[in-house]
């Protein structure tokens, strides 16, 4: 399943890590993070058939910076709300990414089905995504289990993310209707697809968008 679990941890510094494994290869996440707090990664790349890095339950006052994913599923906060009771994600800075290639760029995921979960104060920065399919993606029906996911999502920042779309839709929100999510902006995003503008599509999702969104926000 994982190469790299950090689990229980304080302070922990992850430099110049290689992974690799192919990209048609199940479960396979490079590095899951959780119930730790004080986590660095940095300068690191990892190639992969599931997350690149995982960030489940309990992740808090984490730094992912120069960090590579391709092939693989992006970097992912969750599987959030899996259980009722559950520790939330927060203070997460995710900075000088590049996805090459990639099921998914930056996604919060969480199951479809009631939960006391979070993830909040969250940073994505400076990213470039080529021929991604999923370049930004919030998704709170995982799994479908035909319920409204309990997690909640608040204040996400994604700023300067730019690159191309292996999908028309670049941008998709797909929240909660329990609890939308709320406090999303995007400050300065240019995905395109097909070197034509992509599009964005949103689902109980409320923010702002500073300088130049593109596509279009929906918020």
């Amino acid at each position: 399943m994982f190469h790299v679990v950090i689990n229980f941890c304080r302070n922990v510094k992850l430099q110049g890590v290689r992974i690799s494994a192919p990209g048609n290869s199940p479960n396979t996440d490079g590095i899951h993070i959780q119930m730790s707090t004080g986590v660095t990664v940095v300068n690191t790349k990892v190639a992969t058939g599931d997350d690149c890095v995982s960030i489940g339950p309990g992740a808090a006052n984490l730094r992912i910076e120069n960090f590579a994913c391709g092939p693989g599923h992006g970097i992912s906060i969750g599987s959030l709300g899996k259980n009722v009771n559950e520790p939330g994600v927060q203070n997460v800075t995710v900075k000088s990414t590049t996805f090459t290639g990639t099921t998914n760029g930056l996604r919060i995921k969480s199951w479809g089905k009631p939960s006391n979960g979070f993830a909040r104060n969250i940073l994505f920065q400076h990213a470039t995504m080529n021929n991604v399919q999923n370049p930004i993606f919030i998704d709170q029906l995982l799994r479908r289990c035909m319920q409204a996911s309990g997690v909640r999502v608040s204040d996400v920042t994604y700023q300067d993310i730019h690159g191309t779309s292996a999908t028309q839709v670049a941008v998709n929100f797909d929240c909660s209707k329990r609890n939308p999510c709320k406090g999303i902006r995007l400050d300065n995003v240019r995905l395109t697809y097909n070197s034509k503008p992509a599009v964005a599509s949103c689902a109980n999702a409320d923010g702002t968008t500073i300088g130049l969104v593109q596509p279009g926000s929906c918020l």
